[in-house]
């Protein structure tokens, strides 16, 4: 096929990995990025690295057999707006120049074999541009034949580190008999600890406000503790319980874990020694997984685009727009929930996670009205666990939903069980203020919004509102006094007190 070229606003990102290749395919409209298509394969080109560190040709030929995939998705898009990267295996082979001129050829492309140095850069390029919090970052990215540890403020990387340990490597290491016992384990963090010893002390020198995990590892971790009901924040006790379990497994083959995919199973076990070394050798509390890494970093460095000081903000205008969210509406809820807030801080423990997540829901409460007003609850709820929302969590999308769904009408308290990133009573109180919120708001006025003074005995919840107001405003008093009947049906006890 020849291709045409000419203006596009689509760009492809490829990364020749060790364990597996990976193709993002976006399209660029008003400086927001679109995700048309993600192309994984395990190909595991490590396994294929022999002792003088040689590629096999089995090796070779799973990867060009990949890349004949990746190269029909490539047609029409201008050179200009395609980078194809190669990272650990691929610098260490010893006949790489062999395989990178057939995957040229197939791809119709150059392929540039980049430094771990590079690497870890692009890794956290990624990592700014898509992941919410605090902006002093330590960024943890195991892959299949490197580790990369960089620390940051911003979109500014301040180390960079790439170490010669992953997920392949440290399978074919000390789990070539399949085996999942103690002592395997053991030799595999204390190898994982002597690579990390001459730099321990720089990162945490350097310090760092939240940890983030941009790794298949750590990918596979969220999958198992939502499955399994956890919250979202990996810790050390978690991840020695995940050790525990995969050694009463005893065989590799016969691994199961709750939420642990197949494709992903076998290189779990390494890759968990590996993040388990790191979390010991630098005192890490918790880890939460990034919203992208090296492939979006290589899309933002063609797009040239800033990072945005406020990730959550541009994602959430960007929703905004596309679903015609009445913004002066969303402010008059986001306004009345934070009164709330601030009323009940201390005596509910409304701390700023709380409301920044309650403030979020406030800005795209009515995103299902695009769709149609009668289940608008039920579609905005179906749009954000759908949706791609650059610096939320899955855990804060699945918890936006949550809030969302019970917006209006009868509470359903098992969503708000089932999400993860707060405890169940602490959804169930932000929920509690939004209904609230957005029923007070209903005349879409700030001039007919009472003054309303909250007062809370544990969960019993009582507002003060004048009975002027109630009388002059007859139907809002009958939509709030449902609402208490709603609340108090689903044993949260809500009284309307008339001043």
């Amino acid at each position: 096929m020849k291709k045409r070229i000419g203006e596009s606003s689509l760009y492809a990102a490829i990364d020749l990995g060790s364990n597996s290749f990976h193709m993002l395919v976006i399209r660029e409209t008003s400086g927001q990025i679109q995700t048309l298509d993600r192309i994984k394969r395990k190909v595991r080109l490590a396994a294929g690295l022999d002792r003088q560190n040689h590629l096999s040709e089995e090796a070779m030929q799973r990867g060009w057999q990949c890349l004949r995939l990746f190269a029909e998705r490539l047609y029409d898009i201008p050179p200009q707006q395609v980078r194809i990267v190669a990272t650990a295996a691929l610098r260490t082979a010893t006949n790489s120049a062999h395989f990178l001129r057939i995957a040229e050829d197939i791809l119709g492309f150059p392929v540039s074999v980049i430094s771990g140095e590079e690497e870890a850069r692009l890794i956290y390029q990624g990592v700014a541009h898509t992941t919410g919090g605090a902006k002093s970052r330590l960024v943890v990215d195991i892959g299949g034949g490197s580790t990369e540890l960089i620390t940051g403020n911003d979109s500014s990387a301040s180390l960079l580190f790439s170490l010669p340990m992953g997920c392949v490597t440290w399978l074919e290491n000390y789990f070539s008999d399949r085996t999942l016992n103690a002592n395997n384990f053991y030799q595999a963090e204390l190898a994982a600890k002597n690579n990390l010893k001459h730099i321990t002390e720089r990162i945490k020198h350097q310090g760092w406000q939240v940890c983030v995990g941009a790794s298949g590892t750590v990918q596979a971790l969220q999958e198992i503790m939502v499955a399994q009901g956890m919250d979202e924040q990996i810790t050390l006790d978690k991840l020695q319980q995940l050790k525990e379990r995969a050694i009463q497994c005893g065989k590799l083959e016969e691994l199961e874990i709750e939420g642990l995919t197949l494709e992903r199973a076998l290189v779990f076990p390494s890759g968990l020694s590996i993040l388990i070394a790191i979390f010991e050798s630098l005192n890490i509390e918790s880890m939460t997984l990034a919203g992208g890494a090296l492939r979006e970093g290589l899309v933002y460095s063609m797009l040239n685009l800033p990072v945005e000081n406020n990730i959550r903000q541009r994602t959430i205008q960007a929703i905004q727009r596309q679903y015609m969210i009445d913004t002066e509406q969303a402010s008059l809820v986001c306004q009345t929930t934070n009164n709330f807030c601030q009323q009940l801080q201390q005596s509910w423990d409304i701390n700023e996670t709380m409301s920044e997540l309650l403030y979020w829901a406030s800005q795209i409460h009515e995103i299902g009205l695009s769709v149609e007003f009668k289940q608008s609850a039920q579609h905005a709820a179906y749009l954000v666990n759908n949706m791609d929302m650059p610096g939320f969590t899955p855990a804060q999308k699945k918890l936006l939903a949550a809030l969302l769904l019970n917006q209006t009408n009868p509470l359903n308290l098992q969503v708000l069980a089932e999400q993860n990133a707060l405890s169940q009573q602490q959804a169930i109180r932000l929920v509690r203020l939004l209904r609230i919120s957005i029923l007070l708001c209903r005349s879409r006025h700030p001039d007919l919004i009472p003054d309303i003074r909250l007062e809370n005995n544990g969960e019993q919840l009582s507002f003060n509102i004048a009975k002027v107001w109630l009388s002059q405003y007859p139907l809002q008093a009958e939509n709030l006094l449902q609402e208490s009947r709603w609340q108090s049906y689903s044993h949260l006890p809500l009284s309307i007190l008339a001043i």
